[in-house]
């Protein structure tokens, strides 16, 4: 008997499974258990293939966005690159615009020099031109000075007494002819002594050419004593000429005359009168030279110097003095605001050319070369 059983689900009998009846029973638990293996084993395989599909799909999405991420950084780096190419184009633009700015610059700083040359040279030669008029008026600068300081110092005279007045004018005609003349020997007459003021001793070419004798007088009137008095000291003294110089002028005579023998003058045309003066005496001492023992061209050549011709030509010489110091002054107001318009216009094209140098270094920085006639232009306006 077999130890297999089974129980009867109606009756709850066990039934003893023989070979007989467990043979086909044993068949289909088998064939049954084959089949839930084969469907298993479909499953399995359908899973399988599934999951591999899945994962071959999972491969090919994962190496799509590696190959999406890929892309991207290749993009990235494209456009990294391109903006480093554009970049290095613009520097090299900027570059080259500097070099151009540079050139046009300099060709610019060229084309000013050049133009403003022609004005400078002109300037130059105007300068050199004004100068050698200014050194032909220096003399007539000289007696305008002289002159304003006879003047002055005569005016300061006045505040002392009577004595120092006329002691001071005594001085400032002495030292006013000893500028104006320095050729000549000035010997002055000491206090105390009967005489005039001052002896002048006219010098040509080292020899003694003549004596002017001078007398200065600081008084409100005119007195006509001093005329005979200085006739007399020039007959003691031995001078050719005699001159009386006044603040007060006898009746008729304005500037300058000659009055019985003696010339008188105001302060101011004093060292006028004294070259016209002087001339006429180098031209007696020349004639004598030239006519010894000839006593009428002496007497002639006296008569001249005395005379209304001498006169005439000496009005003539202090009229022509006087238009000489009057254009002097227009032509120096002149030369003046010439000078301070030419000033202005150069520093304006130098401030222009330094602005625009300074304009150029801001842009290029050190880039920027350094223009050796900028900087020159650059010391002269800060001088």
């Amino acid at each position: 008997m077999s130890d297999l059983t089974i129980q009867c689900p109606k009756c709850s009998n066990e039934i003893e499974l023989t070979e007989q009846l467990a043979g086909p029973m044993m068949a289909d638990l088998r064939r049954s258990f084959d089949e839930e293996m084969q469907r298993q084993q479909t499953q399995a395989a359908k899973a399988l293939a599934v999951a591999q599909a899945q994962a071959k799909e999972a491969a090919k999405v994962e190496a799509a966005a590696e190959q999406v991420a890929l892309q991207e950084r290749v993009k990235e780096q494209d456009v990294k690159l391109r903006e480093a190419q554009a970049a290095q184009a613009a520097a090299m633009r900027r570059e080259q615009e500097l070099k151009d700015k540079e050139a046009e610059m300099e060709l610019t700083l060229q084309k000013m020099l050049a133009a403003e040359r022609p004005a400078l040279e002109e300037r130059l030669a105007k300068e050199a031109q004004e100068k050698a008029s200014l050194r032909e008026a220096e003399q007539a600068q000289k007696i305008d000075a002289l002159t304003n300081r006879i003047e002055d110092l005569q005016k300061r005279a006045t505040q002392g007494s009577m004595q120092t007045q006329g002691e001071a004018a005594e001085i400032v005609l002495e030292e006013t002819l000893g500028q104006a003349f320095v050729m000549d020997d000035f010997v002055p007459v000491a206090k105390g002594v009967n005489g005039a003021d001052v002896q002048q001793n006219v010098m040509a070419q080292g020899v003694l050419a003549g004596r002017i004798l001078w007398e200065s007088k600081r008084t409100k009137n005119w007195t006509a004593g001093w005329l005979a008095k200085l006739r007399d000291d020039q007959r003691a003294s031995g001078c050719e000429v005699a001159v009386i110089t006044s603040v007060a002028l006898p009746d008729g005579i304005e500037s300058f005359g000659l009055v019985d023998g003696i010339w008188v003058c105001a302060p101011r045309y004093a060292v006028p009168l004294a070259t016209s003066l002087r001339q006429g005496l180098i031209d007696v001492a020349g004639a004598k030279g030239r006519a010894m023992g000839q006593e009428t061209k002496m007497e002639m050549i006296y008569d001249y110097l005395t005379g209304t011709q001498f006169k005439q030509r000496v009005d003539a010489i202090v009229e022509r003095f006087e238009d000489m110091q009057d254009n002097l002054r227009k032509e120096r107001v002149f030369i003046e605001k010439q000078w301070a318009l030419r000033a202005k216009q150069i520093d304006l094209v130098i401030a222009s050319t330094v602005g625009m140098h300074g304009d150029l270094q801001g842009i290029a920085g050190r880039a920027m070369p350094e223009i050796e006639s900028v900087e020159a232009l650059m010391i002269v306006k800060d001088d």
